[in-house]
């Protein structure tokens, strides 16, 4: 098997670390935590399963505080998971039965199961959710990005094996992590592209058809329903704060 380092990114993630980590040993010898400043003891209990802990405070954003911990994995091929993500028998089987440099890839893609209060539905856009977890840091990176950094990289391979993500805990929990929203509307903000006043309604219908009926959510129900809904309500968010803050902004320039 492949030598693997573990790498998740935390912030009061103790309900969550322990079983993360356990998870990722089942495949590394190796993890790094990159806390932001934690105050309900995830520093500790991810000590006491055996990772090197660094404090990076303030945060960085998304993609700068992953990168931050890649200088201190031990091997060149990293899993990097986010604390409610969990490794599926498959995705072990995988890992363990191939030869990662024998691949020719730098990045290896594998699908993700998505919770919502504990129900999986492969509707709206939840499923397959091709993700980028399993690379070689010496050959790719993280995009410096504030809000939902990916791993860049040359060359890739997409594999059906699975991870499992406990997205949201309940629907208010899936409409409280809108506020991503805000850090995505800053990048946006600074990326020097157009911002005009009808992108917020046009982003966000589409986005919620897109979900709704494209990807098939009517089909999950209430599920189905709400998940789109918060879909189109967060891409409304992310471009109407993006044209809010490229306002103020000029303001305070003039």
């Amino acid at each position: 098997m492949t030598p693997i380092s573990g790498l998740v990114i935390t912030l009061n993630e103790a309900h969550n670390i322990t079983d993360c980590i356990r998870s990722m040993k089942r495949i590394c010898d190796d993890i790094v935590v990159v806390d932001s400043g934690s105050t309900d003891g995830t520093i500790e209990l991810a000590r006491e399963q055996g990772a090197l802990v660094i404090v990076q405070k303030p945060f960085l954003g998304d993609g700068p505080q992953r990168s931050l911990g890649l200088p201190h994995c031990r091997h060149q091929w990293v899993l990097n998971l986010d604390a409610d993500e969990r490794l599926e028998d498959d995705f072990v089987d995988y890992v363990k039965k191939t030869d990662l440099d024998a691949l020719g890839v730098d990045l290896v893609e594998t699908r993700r199961h998505n919770l919502l209060g504990g129900r999986f539905t492969p509707y709206a856009g939840q499923y397959p959710d091709y993700v980028k977890r399993l690379f070689n840091r010496t050959q790719a990176d993280f995009k410096p990005v504030v809000a939902h950094s990916h791993v860049e990289a040359n060359s890739s391979i997409k594999v059906p094996v699975h991870i499992t993500h406990y997205s949201y805990r309940d629907y208010p929990d899936l409409v409280a992590k809108s506020r991503y929203s805000g850090w995505l509307a800053k990048d946006l903000a600074e990326s020097g592209k157009p911002l005009h006043a009808w992108q917020p309604i046009l982003h966000g219908s589409w986005a919620f058809i897109r979900h709704y009926l494209v990807q098939a959510g009517f089909l999950a129900g209430l599920d189905g329903l709400t998940i789109s809904l918060c879909k189109g309500m967060s891409s409304y968010l992310k471009y109407a704060h993006a044209i809010e803050l490229r306002r103020n902004r000029k303001k305070e320039e003039s």
